[in-house]
Parts: structure tokens; sequence; C-alpha cells
């Protein structure tokens, strides 16, 4: 019986998504959708425009939530309820958190999930109780311009936090919180301390929530100027390297020497030249020969004087769907990562990835080059089987289930893509 769930919104039309005026246009691409991507676009701007809503999935039977409880206390939002099988097949159930934050002066989307519990298999009439905890600082948001007052910090702004509970963004329903409706903050509360990094540096127009229009059920967009970068990259680069460790020249300090002795590794780098320091984060590319043989490169000790110092090549394969091996071995295809996102089920795909760990272990591959948490900002990007969601917590709980698996299984995984 199916018991996947959606992990993108499917709107009626591609026009409809907000990034598409600047999908794939020459030149500078404006992310003037800011943080309204996906169900945070739509469940805050347009809820009619969505054909099939995030989190929404079909099963051969029903379900029915019943009892939802939630409490707040020191800091955590508590959830209780209880699903039942209320057809006539066994199946699994997936229940959904979202909280709606207040406007503030930052603006916010009308959703955002906060948590989410999958079942195990109930049987036709059975029920099991759930339960869910969240902190509320985990719905912070960074202040990028100094709106708030707290510029370069994540912030928790006054207001009411209301609560939602269901089995797919649209039809989650408010729930109580301790007799009352939602969390209220009488203050701003400042959740940790930031510099500005990667600002843009052209101008360009964002959108934001407006007034709220009570007849559509959602807010008119509105445009605000991006706040752009205000300090000196380069400079910050060079202001903040590490004091150079002079070079020595051969000592006798061994890479062996300094997995017993943590206190010798300076001098052990002092011994190694440029040109080789720089061969050991440059690697190689696909094909190599000091490596398991057609995966997608080679770093580390991949010259003749790193390696007399006791360094291995390591090598790192492609990919998110499995191990690629262009030599003619046979490896495991995974599924890709929006599949494995549409279980729900983190503790599933960790188990699947202790196996791929153990694949990697097999083959002498040292890193997986995966997995990839990119959010789905347009249904147009050839890329998006790599990558799970257009949700940034369901995304960055299922890298942690394939980075934990993959480390019970005895390898290591490479998340990207940062750039």
């Amino acid at each position: 019986n199916p018991s996947g769930k959606l992990t993108d919104t499917i709107a009626k039309k591609c026009s409809s998504y907000p990034c598409t005026e600047n999908f794939g246009i020459d030149g500078d691409i404006p992310y003037s959708e800011d943080i309204y991507v996906g169900y945070r676009y739509f469940s805050t701007f347009a809820p009619d425009e969505v054909l099939y809503p995030f989190g929404f999935g079909l099963s051969y039977t029903t379900f029915s939530l019943s009892g939802q409880k939630a409490h707040f206390a020191d800091g955590k939002v508590t959830l209780l309820l209880t699903v039942t099988n209320t057809g006539n097949v066994a199946g699994k159930e997936t229940v959904q958190v979202y909280v709606q934050c207040p406007q503030g002066k930052l603006g916010k989307s009308a959703r955002e999930l906060a948590a989410f519990r999958k079942t195990g298999l109930l049987e036709s009439g059975a029920s099991e109780s759930v339960s869910m905890e969240f902190p509320l600082s985990q719905l912070a948001s960074y202040d990028d311009s100094g709106v708030s007052g707290n510029p370069f910090c994540f912030v928790l702004e006054e207001g009411i936090y209301r609560v939602y509970i269901g089995c797919d963004v649209a039809s989650a329903e408010e729930v109580l919180v301790d007799g009352s409706y939602g969390i209220r903050l009488d203050a701003l509360q400042v959740i940790s301390h930031h510099s500005q990094a990667a600002a843009p540096v052209k101008a360009f127009s964002r959108i934001r929530p407006e007034s709220f229009d009570k007849k559509k059920s959602a807010f008119t967009l509105g445009k605000e100027d991006t706040p752009l970068s205000q300090v000196d990259l380069k400079k910050r680069i060079l202001s903040n390297l590490p004091k150079e460790i002079a070079y020595t020249g051969d000592k006798g300090i061994r890479f062996a020497d300094v997995i017993k002795d943590k206190s010798k590794l300076d001098a052990f780098i002092a011994q190694i030249s440029d040109s080789d320091l720089a061969a050991m984060v440059r690697g190689e590319g696909m094909m190599s020969q000091k490596v398991t043989v057609g995966i997608a490169a080679a770093y580390g000790g991949i010259t003749q004087k790193l390696r007399d110092f006791g360094i291995p090549a390591a090598g790192c394969s492609d990919g998110p769907s499995g191990i690629r091996l262009d030599t003619g071995k046979e490896a495991d295809l995974m599924p890709i990562g929006t599949l494995l996102a549409c279980t729900w089920n983190p503790k599933l795909v960790e188990e699947l990835y202790v196996f791929e760990g153990k694949e990697l272990v097999q083959y002498e591959i040292d890193s997986l080059l995966g997995p990839g948490v990119n959010i789905h900002r347009s249904p147009l990007n050839g890329r998006n089987f790599e990558y799970y969601s257009e949700d940034p917590y369901l995304s960055g709980v299922f890298a942690r289930a394939t980075l934990r698996g993959l480390n019970i299984g005895g390898a290591s995984g490479t998340i990207k893509h940062f750039a």
C-alpha cells in the first residue's frame, strides 16, 4: 500500500511558480522570490493556484486524526495525537506540523514545516499514538537588513506563533497550544549573532507580503529592495587567513606520527612544499590510477612526495543515486533523492544508506559525492532529481539520515552543492 507524500507543490501551471520569470534567462539571475519558494509562496500568496499541495499523498486506505494537543514549555513545542486507520486495508500515514509565524517587520510565509512523523503499519481500525517535539527557535528568521534592530541575526519576532497539524500543508488545521490560539511572544528574541555573508552586490527587488486579502485568504504581493553587501569580501578573506606555517623541508615527521600525536600537525605541514600542498587539495579527476579506477576524483596523497610522507590517496565517487563506476563494474542503483524524501521516512532511508556505505567500503571508495541538498526552486531545473525537496527542513532531515547511514556502513558523504 503506497504511503508516499509529495515533497514539492504541484501547481496548475508552470508560470505559477514565482521563479519562472527569472529562470534560465541570460546574464544575472535575480532570486526575487527570496524565501517564498514552493509551498511557502503558494500558502502565502496563491493558494488557488495549487493542484496538489506539499505533503499530499494518496493511499488505498483512509486515516483520521484525533485528540490533538499541544504544549509549550522551556522553548519547546510538544504535540500529541492519535492516528486511526479508518479504511479496510493496512497502511501508513504521515502527520505534519506547520507553524504560522507573525509577519513582524521581516515578513514570513503563511506556513512553515516544523516537524513530521510517520506511523508504523496500521491494520484496518487500528490506532497509534504519535508524539512530536520541536524548539520554537527552529523557526527563527535571518534579518539580512537590520529592520528588526538586529542586523545579521536570527530572531524570533514578537507576536503569535500558530500551530497546525494535518496530513498536508493545505488541510492542516490549527491546534490550541495550552488552550490558547498559538504561542505569544511579548518581545523579540535574538537566537544567534552572525556577520553578513554572500549578500548580493547588484541591486534588484524581492517579493514580500503586504496586506491580507480576506476574500482570497492570501496576502497581496509586494516588493522591496534586496539588501546589498556591506563588506569587501576579498578584504575579509585576506584579513582572516590563518597564519602561514613557514616551510622547513623534510624533518622526518610522517603522517602516521600525526595520527598518534596531533600536536605534531603544524610541524608536519611545514615539511610540505607549496606545490605539493596545492596538489593535495586540487586532486586529480576521473580515471585516476591512484584510487579505485573509474570514480569521480582522487585527492590527498597524489604526488610521490606526498606518499613519501605517508599521506594516502583518497577517492570520491558520484553520486546521490548510487556509486558511479566507469569501468564496467556493477554497483547498486539507489532511488533518486526526491523519491527517497517522498517516503517521509528518514529511518528507512538511513537503513538503505548503511548498505551504500558498505558498498563504498567494498570498492575502496572513501567518500560519496552526496547527498545533494539544493532546494527545488523550479520544476524546470534539470538536476532536481538529485535533491530532496522544496523545503529546507525536510531536506536537512533526509541529508542527515543519508550521512548517518553512510557512516554506520563505514564510509562518509559530501554534502553538495554549495556553489
